[in-house]
């Protein structure tokens, strides 16, 4: 693959810098240059729009070498953390992001809590030391995974979530029980198998691939190319792909997430 880069299709969040965002895109240059002047962000990496747009020029196929380039900076993660991708004891868990280099909010596809799956949930209550938020990311990542990547509609998970709410005489999602989070991680399993045929992957690995793919596959979704055309933005672009160890804002009272301003949006204040 000739590109301006000479190949390089992924780079560690250090790596690049605020004059990348067409390599990187926004999201992933904005990240890297706080990792570069020494800004606590999670570690992780980018796969640049180059890389997208090769994937559609192949026809939905990763470019040679970029499969490996993932693997190896998903090691290198593994070192920067001390956990282990797929680990039962201690799982590293990441985010899978898509970032272009002109903002389209809300256009484009994440996906959250990858590396959650049967072998590795227990593990994850244990790093929390909570079971709780443990099974509520597993069932977000089966959400997440369902609607991004699969094409279920959301409605059947939120459905199912009502139903849960309502079985345990709650009204918040994070007013259910480890057990109840339990029993609609087992609904949710059963709606992907409906709606697909087959059963959740359990291979971290396998879903993780399917996830880049689902990222770079969002970038020609019918709302993003609607939203290009309404705000003049250009087709060509391609998305890159941030993966960074995820930080979990369900750990309790104290944890969230959110979005900071340092000025107001609407006056400039």
């Amino acid at each position: 693959m000739a590109t301006k880069t000479g190949g390089k299709l992924v780079y560690r969040l250090a790596e690049g810098s605020a004059d990348m965002v067409g390599l990187l895109g926004s999201k992933g240059a904005h990240a890297s240059e706080m990792a570069r002047i020494g800004i606590p962000v999670p570690p992780g990496f980018v796969i640049t729009t180059e890389a997208c747009l090769e994937y559609f020029r192949l026809g939905g196929n990763f470019p040679e070498g970029l499969w490996d380039s993932i693997v190896a900076n998903i090691l290198e993660l593994e070192k920067e953390t001390g956990r282990k991708f797929g680990d039962p004891a201690d799982p590293l868990i990441v985010s899978v992001r898509s970032g272009a280099a002109v903002s389209m909010p809300g256009m484009m596809d994440t996906i959250l809590n990858m590396g959650v799956v049967d072998s590795t949930v227990q593990g994850l209550s244990l790093m929390m030391n909570d079971e709780r938020p443990a099974w509520d990311a597993y069932r977000r990542l089966i959400q997440g995974f369902g609607s991004v990547v699969l094409g279920i509609e959301k409605d059947r998970f939120e459905s199912a979530l009502e139903e849960a709410k309502v079985a345990a005489e709650v009204t918040a999602d994070h007013e259910l029980a480890p057990d109840q989070l339990k029993v609609l991680t087992q609904a949710y399993k059963r709606i992907v198998s409906e709606e697909v045929g087959q059963e959740l992957p359990q291979d971290p690995w396998e879903l993780l691939r399917m996830a880049v793919e689902a990222v770079f596959a969002s970038w020609n979704n019918p709302r993003a190319i609607t939203y290009r055309e309404h705000e003049g933005i250009a087709h060509d672009l391609g998305t890159g792909c941030v993966i960074m160890a995820m930080v979990f804002g369900n750990l309790g009272p104290d944890s969230g997430t959110g979005v900071l301003f340092t000025r107001s949006p609407a006056t400039g204040e």
